[in-house]
């Protein structure tokens, strides 16, 4: 299996005459009927920790080696909702916040999301004038591509969505700001450092730009899920815009809610979650919270402590992450390379995070997924970065390549490349009238 030679003279597709199309539509047949005949069963659908990540932190099987924080709590006991201390001031550190604004909880900070947007919903927020549920009608702004589990929380609770592109430098600010002139809109996501899936950054710039502009919503709130804050691909190491200060000077203290976690850190399903905000909004959470736990899982946060020692222990850990992460998404870049030219796909090539956002010719991403899906190789559904799974121009592709082995992402991508490459060419020889 090879990616499309083609590319080499840079001469894009469409350009092509209807004959040298029907040879490279042909060319890519065969190189697919290739690719079938492998035998493939690869799976590039979601941004998972590679074993290899796990073991990194296999050390934590072994700790803690005393039930006993440094300060004197007795972490198998009660108490403590807002998590234990020592680890918090980690966190803050490394997050540049404050002790009083963060939170540890459990392992998902996807479940810290859902409990705030159900607080909001019930009982309404710090500066809400009402429970969001007495409101005629709760939109969020959603920047797309975006993370489909934001969208799906969102619909599952009957919230309508709109949508704002994602730049390089963050969500489009200019339409946001028409946005929020509308009282309904209440809320907005944001991934703002390596954005799952595009790897844009939030600048501190567009960061200010969301903190000061005028909302008719009192309680417009930022959902600032910071998942990847400290996942870097390289050494020069993006510092995420400090969005709660820029609020807090704003004038508008309590309108961003950070959320993070060690899942991608540590160990995925026994992580620790953190949720950082204004004190006002950090009690808010835990007064509600008191009816739902009576503390978090404190032996955990012990474990934690103790594996990673202070900040720079996080940092360090991180480091072989990126040891590990940095090859793959190097493999996508060579193997998307191919495609250089043929002006039938752009990708982005991120310096963190998890995920390369790819858009081949609109009308068909989800043939794409389809015959991908066919030559044994899976992908994220066409469409599942945007609100209700739909993309409107069928155009975009999240790839994720984290969790298989170094050769499989070669091998799977190179695939990729050869199913953008056809189902391109497909629709080209269409549109042209010369296909079979």
């Amino acid at each position: 299996m090879s990616t499309p030679s083609s590319a080499a003279d840079h001469t894009p597709l469409a350009e092509y005459s209807r004959e040298d199309l029907g040879t490279f539509l042909d060319e890519q047949r065969t190189a697919y009927e290739e690719l079938k005949g492998a035998g493939l069963k690869l799976d590039l659908t979601r941004g998972k920790p590679s074993t290899e990540q796990l073991d990194l932190a296999a050390g934590l099987l072994d700790l803690p080696t005393t039930p006993t924080s440094p300060s004197g709590v007795d972490t198998r006991n009660y108490g403590g909702l807002e998590g234990l201390g020592e680890l918090r001031a980690i966190f803050a550190e490394l997050l540049g916040v404050d002790l009083d604004q963060i939170v540890a909880g459990g392992n998902s900070s996807l479940t810290m999301m859902h409990d705030v947007l159900v607080g909001l919903r019930l009982h309404g927020g710090v500066t809400s004038e009402r429970p969001w549920v007495r409101e005629e009608q709760v939109t969020f702004i959603c920047p797309v591509p975006g993370y489909d589990r934001h969208y799906t929380m969102l619909a599952h609770h009957g919230i309508d969505m709109v949508t704002v592109p994602m730049l390089d430098d963050g969500p489009d600010v200019a339409a946001c700001r028409e946005l929020v002139k509308d009282p309904s809109v209440k809320g907005m996501w944001i991934v703002p450092t390596y954005a799952n899936p595009a790897g844009s950054v939030v600048t501190q710039e567009v960061a200010a730009e969301l903190a000061s502009m005028p909302a008719a919503a009192p309680d417009f709130t930022i959902f600032w899920d910071n998942a990847y804050a400290l996942h870097h691909l390289t050494e020069d190491e993006t510092k995420s815009a400090d969005i709660l200060s820029l609020c807090a000077a704003a004038g508008h203290p309590h309108r961003a809610v950070m959320f993070a976690s060690t899942s991608k850190i540590t160990f995925a399903g026994a992580g620790v979650a953190f949720l950082a905000s204004s004190t006002e909004n950090v009690r808010w959470y835990l007064s509600h919270q008191q009816f739902a736990s009576i503390g978090p899982d404190k032996v955990n946060h012990l474990r934690h402590l103790e594996f990673f020692g202070d900040a720079d222990g996080v940092r360090a850990h991180m480091a072989r992450h990126r040891a590990s992460l940095a090859p793959k998404f190097a493999a996508v870049q060579e193997a998307l390379s191919g495609l250089e030219g043929l002006g039938i796909a752009e990708w982005t090539r991120p310096t963190g995070g998890y995920f390369v956002s790819l858009d081949v010719v609109p009308g068909t991403a989800t043939r794409v997924v389809e015959l991908a899906k066919e030559a044994g190789i899976a992908l994220t559904p066409a469409g599942a970065s945007f609100p209700y799974g739909e993309d409107p121009d069928d155009t975009n592709i999240r790839l994720a390549p984290s969790f298989p082995p170094l050769a499989e992402v070669r091998t799977a991508m190179t695939g990729v490349a050869t199913c953008v490459a056809l189902a391109a060419a497909e629709k080209l020889a269409r549109d042209a009238g010369t296909s079979d």
